[in-house]
């Protein structure tokens, strides 16, 4: 390994290690200058992916509804693009989809890239996900592990996000890249006659006084339960728009971690998503943490 690089190397594995367990996260970030807009979301999780994997070395990957949302548009599949991610320092990649056809695809996905440990689970997310995976106890305390939940709008059940909230007792917890709809919501909402549904979403009945709130109180009020009833240290909503200049907030990216460079990771991932890759040996993460 070249001077340079092993001297960068070990600059971001010493700055990672000393950060205290309760450093507060920059209080505050620049304005959005690169809006990351629908098209493009997949890219945000592979960036920040990206960027953490060049600190850690390591990770284990969970995506709740891996399929294709729009199979003629691979830019968009974020499985497709995790797997592609160089170095590939993911331990695990656990795919998760209900639809038999785009869970077809994850199949064929996995045959191409036997080199990674892709396991790829057909049903229902919920269900799926604590009985074949949390309860066999296989995620390491330890292990930096990411799930990704770009859901259907109501499919991912609130007791599935305390599960996976949960599952460690030492460590970090699992970090969460959770889409919340938000142009839609209210359509969406009134249009949803199944009850039941809406209390698995929510965890209960609250969503019937809350879907009362204006738009953006809503928003806040639901990535403060991420806080407040997950225990994460830290949630933030990243916008992700119609379209390239702006327009229409069509979802919010919310971001639960509890490490204290996690945030600051995203705010980078958030404005360099559509440009190239940096070299690795380029990067130098300690001026995001001013240190």
């Amino acid at each position: 390994m070249p001077k340079r690089r092993k001297e960068a190397n070990e600059k971001q594995e010493k700055l990672f290690q000393d950060l205290p367990p309760t450093a507060p996260p920059p209080k505050s970030f620049k304005p959005l200058e690169h809006p990351i807009w629908t098209e493009n979301k997949a890219k945000l999780i592979e960036r920040y992916l990206f960027y953490f994997l060049m600190v850690t070395k390591h990770g284990t990957y969970i995506d709740g509804f891996a399929g294709p949302q729009k199979p003629n548009k691979p830019q968009m599949w974020a499985a497709k693009l995790v797997t592609e991610l160089k170095p590939q320092w993911l331990r695990h990649l656990y795919l998760f989809e209900k639809n038999r056809r785009l869970c077809n695809r994850l199949r064929a996905l996995k045959h191409t890239h036997q080199d990674l440990n892709i396991q790829v689970f057909q049903g229902d997310f919920n269900v799926l996900v604590i009985r074949d995976l949390l309860s066999t106890g296989v995620i390491g305390q330890k292990e930096a592990t990411f799930c990704l939940l770009d859901q259907r709008t109501f499919e991912c059940h609130w007791s599935t996000l305390q599960r996976l909230a949960n599952y460690k007792t030492n460590g970090h917890k699992i970090e969460l890249f959770y889409f919340f709809p938000y142009f839609w919501l209210d359509r969406a909402l009134y249009a949803q006659k199944k009850t039941d549904v809406l209390d698995r979403w929510w965890g209960g009945h609250g969503w019937r006084e809350w879907r009362k709130m204006k738009p953006d109180e809503r928003k806040e009020s639901f990535v403060q339960r991420f806080k407040k009833e997950l225990g994460y240290q830290y949630a933030l909503a990243w916008p992700i728009f119609r379209r390239k200049h702006g327009g229409n907030i069509m979802y919010y990216m919310i971001h639960a971690t509890d490490h204290p460079v996690a945030p600051a990771l995203m705010s980078r991932a958030y404005d360099k998503a559509i440009e190239p890759k940096e070299p690795p040996e380029q990067l130098d993460f300690s001026s995001l943490f001013n240190i």
